[in-house]
């Protein structure tokens, strides 16, 4: 039986649960994930636990926050001036919106606070300080 090893592409079906139960993500409706086994192209958490996997075998792993999207930073926490913003988009909580930033790159921030003087921007991964439990099957191995 073919396992995965450091170097193997792989495909795999993956369904991610938060501690509650919640599916926020799943593969299962349409193609599986194809990645290299140890160069960084998935999370950390899901590369560790495909390390050794043979073909056809499936796995549950919980991933720490370290291991996933990262813990929550607050230093990706901007207060926005509420007259910066397009006239044509009233921010509301809870809001995605990509930005473009200083160095000439975009992001995607979240709308995590409005007042009348600003517009608190989030751009933490909306995942980040999150254990999340992924049901992984390995689908193939080359």
């Amino acid at each position: 039986m073919t396992q995965a090893n450091s170097g193997a592409k792989v495909k795999v079906h993956y369904t991610c649960k938060l501690d509650d139960g919640a599916v926020v993500a799943s593969s299962k409706t349409q193609d599986p994930i194809e990645f290299i086994v140890g160069q960084g192209q998935i999370l950390p958490g899901i590369d560790e636990a495909v390390n050794g996997m043979a073909a056809g075998e499936t796995k549950t792993v919980r991933v720490p926050p370290e291991k996933a999207f990262g813990p929550h930073r607050q230093e990706l926490i901007e207060d926005v001036p509420r007259e910066d913003f397009p006239d044509h988009i009233e921010p509301q909580v809870g809001q995605r919106l990509t930005v473009d930033r200083a160095d000439g790159q975009s992001t995607t921030v979240t709308v995590a606070g409005v007042s009348e003087s600003t517009v608190k921007l989030d751009a933490n991964h909306p995942l980040a300080n999150a254990d999340l439990t992924f049901e992984l099957e390995l689908l193939a191995v080359s």
